[in-house]
């Protein structure tokens, strides 16, 4: 889940005026499409206010866009016309570095890999299962039918959260 380096420029522009609106940036999507590019914000709560079950609001999403807008305007980082979003991660929220996961050890996860993984007719490029463990260099998963399989995070393409109602 490395960062491209257009999306480090931004999250190093974009970081500081999202932390003005006290919320969090949770991580930036930046998709150029043509003449038109799309870059989506996430944002969440504060920790501390996590802990007390508040929620990003859509207030808080236009103060954001309000407060970004501006400063890409100053700063004026993307090439030609470009749709701003912001919005929560979701319950099903892509995870935009590995340290984000650790808080989610135990539920389960949904991976896009680099590489295949398996033996024989087993490799396979995705898997979805519990979160077992992380650490600085890979990720322990079981998957559904049981199979246990430790996955470099440098193998890890795409990774998201799979919600599951309790």
């Amino acid at each position: 889940m490395k960062l491209s380096t257009k999306v480090a420029e931004l999250t190093n522009i974009i970081a500081p005026a999202v932390a003005a609106c006290d919320v969090s940036l949770w991580g930036i999507e930046f998709a150029p499409q043509g003449r038109r590019s799309l870059l989506r914000i996430y944002i969440e709560a504060l920790p501390e206010e996590q802990a007390q079950d508040k929620q990003v609001t859509i207030e808080d999403c236009a103060a954001v866009n309000h407060q970004v807008s501006g400063i890409l305007e100053v700063h004026d980082p993307i090439a030609g016309e470009y749709i701003l979003e912001v919005s929560s991660p979701g319950f099903d929220r892509a995870f935009f570095s590995d340290e984000q996961m650790h808080a989610y050890v135990g539920q389960t996860v949904s991976l896009r890999l680099i590489q295949a993984i398996g033996t024989g007719d087993q490799k396979r490029r995705k898997a979805t299962g519990t979160l077992d463990s992380i650490d600085e260099n890979s990720l322990k998963l079981t998957s559904n039918d049981g199979e246990q399989f430790e996955i470099a995070l440098s193998n890890i393409d795409k990774a998201n959260l799979i919600y599951e109602d309790a």
